[in-house]
């Protein structure tokens, strides 16, 4: 399986799209800041929203037209599955 995911930081004011074959491995990457960067820079560990994919190159697609979308246009997609911006993988570690 691939995964499109979307992580905010606590404020939920910053926001990445990645994609990963390993959703629990990535955010342990994310959340332990193994991953110098954006991430890391702006402490954004905290997972929001995914999908699920069978073929790599589908989620690629996904994650750059998520990419691509307007901020507003990405919240309303979190707000329909997670309405309150729960962190789903709170509790993954």
């Amino acid at each position: 399986m691939y995964y499109v995911y979307i992580l905010v930081n606590k404020n939920n004011t910053v926001m990445y799209i990645g994609v990963t074959n390993d959703l629990k491995r990535r955010l342990y990457e994310h959340k332990s800041d193994q991953i110098k960067g954006f991430t890391n820079k702006y402490q954004v560990h905290k997972l929001v929203y995914f999908e699920e994919y069978s073929e790599v190159n589908q989620a690629i697609a996904r994650e750059k037209q998520l990419k691509c979308w307007v901020r507003s246009k990405k919240n309303q997609l979190v707000e329909k599955k997670n309405p309150n911006w729960n962190d789903w993988g709170e509790n993954w570690f």
